[in-house]
């Protein structure tokens, strides 16, 4: 399907607007092509006539006054709705494009978002969007307005002298020459400037993120040197659509330019034969600017709507992404999980290109058990609890949710039954308030407080300037990162989750923070299946399994005392750890 034929699915919720518009339209533009004509009525039926001095007076101030109601009162609020409609119907597409896109990004997975920059997504979404705009005020709007003044323009001229008429459009075949060859290129020139703006603002949002770094290896100067270079890069591609417009115009304008001298020459010929009279010259030269006013615009429009066709080529790209994780067609919501996991010869790669990260893993888990995955960082620890959420779907082998194929389950009930809490977790700005409702949207008060407490995060919130309603900055950078644990945790509380995986959560944080979120997570994991990746063999000696994994594959699983009797892998990774004081 072509790139016009999906954006106006977009539009046909409007159409009515857009033909409201277009009727309005043709009230405003039809308004000034009556002014020639009365200049005609003024200077052969009154300025050179045989009247009196009275009765030129008496009807100069009757076709005055008609004329002023015309454009004066009746133009106004003519032209305001015009205006009005026009914006309304552009904004309202442009919000539903928006809401669309946002919602089609929010699908995506994460294979996604790691081969693609976000400051990409973010031009993509506002930038290229903004431009398609002009496929309906322009593409919709203008073009046929400016067809119809044209139209009406050259009826007019006509019916007063047909040969100027052929004369004043003589240099047409030159526009529609120029217009197919100029704005060849245009496309190109414009979808690269885009690409180019979007690889900078894809730049200057990672290093936004990444400040602290920067300031910390002392990269100010250098990074305004590697900036430089893209930015540097935008304004070629900028520079290069900008000369090929300022070709283009040149070219357009001095075409426009003949048509006036032409007329002239030819009107004023026809007056001296006696051929036409004066008023019907000057109503004709009148007519000549309604004429190429709306033809410049024509072509100006030629360049907004090819502009704006290669923003929406980049939209629709965006738009027609694939979902790499899908609901299938039998998929059933579940409401209540019990918490058995059955991992049966589970195999799973990133990519087909690239090697298997984990390889023929079986493992069950029982109801409320919690689970503890150990081994080298980089052996897969980390992938695995990824694919049980379906953030990755596997290419060989089955996971069991209660004895149903996870894919068999919708993807939203099954992430509603998971709760996460990762070693750096991800608040957004706004408020502590509203950053713990992220695990329960329609909680009240009394659960979000309850859920604070169980984490271990009231008393540190009460003592903030506002309480529940501080503002936590961007990432909660307002926050320590114990403080950020916790009310991540409580988010995960008042989820109330039926299985919970926890991502060396408490790895980075002070030894204080560490026992307080320590604690909150044992009230977290009570009565939960709780899959737990740690370094620190120290914190989960407690586990009904220890599972370690190294390149891929369970090495050992059993118990704490079970490995440690079997002197094997996890014998030597918890001595060496104790021996080095890694707690």
């Amino acid at each position: 399907m072509s790139s016009f034929k999906i954006y106006f699915k977009f539009v046909k919720p409007y159409r009515k607007l857009v033909l409201i518009t277009l009727f309005i339209g043709m009230v405003k533009f039809a308004i000034p092509l009556i002014l020639p004509l009365i200049m005609k009525y003024i200077v052969d039926d009154l300025l050179l006539s045989s009247l009196s001095i009275t009765e030129k007076t008496h009807q100069l101030m009757e076709v005055m006054m008609v004329t002023f109601v015309l454009f004066v009162i009746i133009r106004a609020p003519i032209e305001y709705l015009r205006q009005f409609f026009a914006q309304l119907t552009t904004s309202r597409i442009l919000y539903d494009l928006r809401s669309h896109l946002y919602g089609h990004i929010q699908k995506l997975s994460l294979r996604y978002y790691q081969n693609h920059k976000t400051g990409e997504i973010i031009s993509r979404m506002i930038n290229d969007a903004e431009q398609t705009k002009n496929i309906v005020e322009t593409g919709l709007m203008n073009i046929w307005l400016d067809l119809f003044t044209l139209t009406i323009a050259i009826g007019f001229m006509i019916h007063m002298d047909f040969g100027l008429t052929l004369v004043a459009i003589a240099v047409f075949p030159f526009y529609a020459i120029s217009v197919k060859t100029l704005y060849k290129k245009l496309r190109n020139l414009t979808k690269s400037r885009s690409q180019a703006l979007a690889e900078m603002q894809g730049y200057l949002h990672e290093r936004v993120n990444g400040i602290p770094v920067i300031k910390s290896f002392a990269l100010e100067d250098y990074e305004k040197e590697n900036f430089g270079l893209k930015n540097n890069k935008f304004l070629n591609r900028a520079l290069a659509l900008t000369k090929w417009n300022a070709i283009t115009n040149s070219i357009i304008n001095t075409i426009t330019d003949i048509a006036p001298l032409l007329v002239l020459s030819y009107g004023a010929y026809q007056v001296i034969q006696g051929h036409l009279t004066i008023g019907a010259f000057v109503a004709f030269f009148a007519y000549l600017d309604r004429l190429y006013s709306p033809l410049r615009r024509l072509v100006n429009s030629s360049t907004e709507l090819t502009q704006a066709s290669a923003s929406l080529d980049r939209v629709i790209e965006l738009m027609n992404e694939p979902y790499d994780i899908v609901d299938s067609s039998h998929a059933r919501t579940v409401q209540q999980l019990q918490g058995k996991i059955d991992f049966q010869d589970v195999s799973f790669r990133y990519d087909n290109s690239t090697d298997w990260v984990l390889k023929n893993i079986q493992l069950s888990i029982q109801p409320g058990e919690t689970v503890a995955f150990v081994g080298m960082s980089g052996g897969g620890k980390s992938s695995l609890i990824s694919l049980l959420p379906r953030f990755y779907d596997i290419q060989q082998g089955n996971i069991l949710l209660d004895d149903k194929d996870i894919k068999d389950i919708t993807i939203k009930s099954l992430r509603f039954q998971i709760g996460m809490v990762l070693q750096d977790n991800i608040l957004f700005s706004g408020t502590v308030r509203e950053n713990i409702l992220l695990g329960k949207p329609s909680a009240a008060d009394d659960e979000i407080i309850y859920a604070a407490k169980a984490a271990n995060a009231h008393d540190f919130i009460m003592n903030l300037p506002n309480g529940y309603d501080t503002e936590i900055g961007e990432r909660g950078m307002k926050l320590s990162g114990g403080q950020k644990q916790r009310v991540a945790i409580a988010r995960v509380f008042l989820k109330n989750p039926s299985i919970l995986i926890l991502d060396e959560a408490t790895s980075a944080l002070d030894l204080e923070s560490e026992h307080l979120i320590q604690e909150s997570l044992g009230k977290l994991a009570k009565d939960r299946t709780t899959l737990i990746v740690a370094h620190r063999l120290s914190t989960i000696t407690h586990a009904d399994q220890i599972v370690l994994i190294e390149n891929g594959e369970i090495k050992e699983k059993g118990t704490h005392e079970q490995l440690m009797n079997e002197n094997g892998p996890y014998f030597r990774l918890f001595n060496v750890q104790n021996l080095h004081g890694v707690e």
